[in-house]
């Protein structure tokens, strides 16, 4: 089963049953480029214009729910609400997450959420530690977390000079975020790895490419980069892939992985940094186990979680020394 979820503005979880493997699969942000076509292929394989792509199927289980990812509050009700709904409508357990939803704004400066965080941080990295650790009593003994980072995860591709540049900053923002959650993936992994009940859900980190048709280039951006997708990226995008960057593609490509590695028929099994569907190297700063604990322990402390409010007790009780990624 889908739990889709637009997240943010307007916010909703997509959650769905899937016919080829035991679990519910729950993916936020579904009404975006690359979510709208994640939603498709699971639901063709295995807010309106997602409940259009939900029409078009309608022999499949699949439901959507609300959730605002710039509300910790929000994301914290959650899984009372998901476990609810999964009793209620008779899905499985679940078996993936996508965590798609992403913000970024490139003509403002930066923007607060009511927690106090910056938006982009919040959005695309703290509710989503948060909206994993508190699910995570809800799965399946294997499954898969997928989570995306992004090329720009790279530190010599996102640390300009500071300066007034709205544009800059906001880029700068965005990766910034994408190289916390690529950190946080291999803690992550490794308390996974310590718990008998938890010992075989994996998790990526992915960077899906660059999405020349992806509507995010239209929302918070200068009117340059909107006229540069309209003139350019979209209609030379294969010509920029085949030139210039080979990771330059469709939101459908990309959609089309994150539910190959949401279902398990990509990389089964594996863990870590995937660039498209090739396994990867992360930047160097994501490997140090230093770093990586220190990430871990700041996020538990932004995303507000305890002993008390997560099933993965290994994260507070056990020494991060050696790392298994």
């Amino acid at each position: 089963m889908l739990f889709f979820s637009i997240v943010y503005s307007p916010p909703n979880i997509f959650l769905f049953n899937s016919p080829i493997m035991t679990g519910s699969i729950l993916l936020n942000r579904a009404n975006g480029s690359l979510g709208l076509h994640a939603a498709e292929q699971l639901l063709k394989a295995h807010k309106p214009r997602v409940y259009l792509v939900i029409a078009r199927y309608p022999a499949a289980k699949a439901s959507i729910h609300k959730l605002d990812l710039t509300s910790l509050f929000e994301v914290h009700a959650l899984p009372s609400k998901g476990s609810s709904a999964l009793i209620a409508e008779h899905y499985p357990p679940l078996r993936s997450i996508i965590c798609n939803a992403a913000h970024w704004n490139l003509v403002a400066d930066s923007e607060k959420t009511a927690d106090g965080y910056d938006m982009t941080l919040q959005v695309n990295h703290i509710s989503h530690v948060a909206l994993v650790l508190r699910l995570l009593g809800s799965f399946v003994d294997e499954g898969r977390i997928v989570l995306l980072s992004s090329i720009g995860h790279y530190r010599m591709l996102n640390h300009p000079s500071p300066d007034s540049d709205k544009q800059g900053r906001g880029f700068q923002r965005y990766p910034n975020s994408k190289l916390l959650i690529t950190i946080w993936m291999y803690p992550l992994d490794y308390y996974l790895q310590q718990n008998p009940k938890f010992k075989n859900i994996t998790v990526v980190a992915i960077n899906p490419g660059g999405l020349g048709d992806s509507h995010v280039f239209q929302i918070n951006t200068p009117r340059s980069v909107q006229l540069m997708q309209t003139f350019i990226m979209k209609p030379f995008m294969s010509v920029i892939n085949y030139l210039v960057d080979p990771t330059f593609r469709s939101s459908a490509a990309a959609g089309l992985g994150a539910a190959e590695f949401a279902v398990g028929k990509a990389h089964t099994g594996e863990r870590g940094y995937f660039n498209l569907l090739k396994k990867d190297e992360s930047d160097p700063l994501t490997m140090e186990k230093d770093v990586q604990q220190r990430v871990w322990r700041k996020s538990l402390e932004w995303a507000k979680i305890t002993r008390e409010n997560t099933a993965l007790q290994e994260g507070f009780d056990r020494a991060y020394t050696v790392g298994l990624m």
